[in-house]
């Protein structure tokens, strides 16, 4: 009898290996349902949305699987390090384990990336180049994410099999997101590589600035969306975190609050033009990034102080003194008198 056992044993282990298989289609539409999630949640922790998308896919089974339909929980995370919220029971790797629960899968997401991004054993993962998959599926297993030895192999050949690369270059902005994407993301379109004109608060198109690294003023810079990581901008383009905020002038922030040029250098002292015609709603900050100068510069050369504004259509002088100061706007005036 124990013979028989024996000989049944990799019948069995195949037919349940096969019973777990994820069909294509079922993958692809899970990628579908997630992705904007996975890059949103890239630009906010750092988390390579690749790493993600694998990540939900393999432990749900594509989004099949008992614990997934039950708690919403698309990472297996069980209920360790404080929880405090719902949960389930499910039998992983000892029976009636506990899980933890979400109201819909985006907070399950966002809880994935704040567990590794909040914990010292995963702190190592954000040293690594976001675009190093490989070196991502490995330092997960290593720091003890997964019991399954094949763990990294598996994240890896999801990567590859499915192009989820391309939503971790989406995340980066080193590849034109999709059109249905974007649309859905940010009521826009993207042409040939060029993130495309919206409005701004004011009412006033927004300029087209190239997608990746590009110049102005002779000065690189990348164009970045409102709530992308500045860690992840520092990571991926070699530069101190210490400095990106230094370059733009900008009080620490752990995302960005608007979308936003973000210089990768020390702006210039002059500007590339003589003259800067001030449009509504623009800061001297606004200007002094618009143009790639610096804003010490900026109030030099126009007489100005920081706490001033000047007034829409006031023409600033960006490469000499201007021989007087610009009219303000009105509220500045009286702020100018006062101090």
């Amino acid at each position: 009898m124990q013979t028989v056992r024996l000989f049944f044993l990799p019948v069995l282990l195949a037919i349940g290996f096969a019973g777990k298989a994820q069909q294509p289609d079922v993958i692809r539409d899970y990628i579908v349902t997630y992705r904007d999630i996975a890059i949103a949640e890239m630009q906010r922790t750092g988390v390579p949305a690749a790493i993600k998308l694998a990540q939900g896919i393999h432990e749900t089974t594509a989004g099949t699987s008992d614990l997934v339909r039950k708690s919403n929980n698309h990472f297996g995370i069980k209920c360790k390090s404080g929880w405090e919220g719902e949960s389930v029971s499910h039998t992983d790797d000892a029976p009636n384990e506990c899980f933890r629960k979400y109201d819909d899968p985006s907070q399950s997401y966002k809880d994935h990336s704040n567990f590794l991004r909040g914990s010292s054993r995963y702190a190592s993962l954000f040293n690594l180049d976001p675009l190093d998959y490989e070196a991502w599926a490995y330092g997960l297993k290593k720091a003890g994410y997964a019991t399954n030895p094949k763990y990294p192999q598996i994240i890896i050949k999801l990567i590859e099999t499915y192009q989820l690369q391309d939503y971790t270059l989406i995340a980066l902005g080193k590849m034109p997101p999709k059109e249905e994407m974007l649309a859905k993301a940010n009521g826009g379109h993207e042409q040939d590589g060029i993130i495309s004109a919206t409005l701004s608060d004011t009412g006033e198109p927004k300029p087209d600035y190239p997608s990746g690294e590009f110049k102005i003023n002779d000065t690189k810079v990348i164009y970045a969306r409102s709530g992308t990581s500045v860690l992840l901008i520092a990571q991926q383009y070699d530069v101190p975190l210490a400095r990106v905020f230094e370059f733009n002038e900008l009080e620490e922030t752990e995302t960005l609050l608007k979308d936003q040029l973000i210089y990768l250098q020390r702006k210039r002292k002059t500007g590339n033009s003589e003259f800067h015609i001030v449009k509504p709603g623009e800061t001297l900050q606004d200007i002094a990034q618009a143009e790639a100068i610096r804003i010490e510069s900026l109030l030099e050369y126009n007489h100005l102080q920081n706490y001033m504004q000047p007034a829409t259509g006031e023409q600033l002088f960006l490469r000499r003194k201007a021989p007087a100061t610009p009219r303000l706007a009105k509220n500045d005036v009286v702020n100018a008198n006062i101090n």
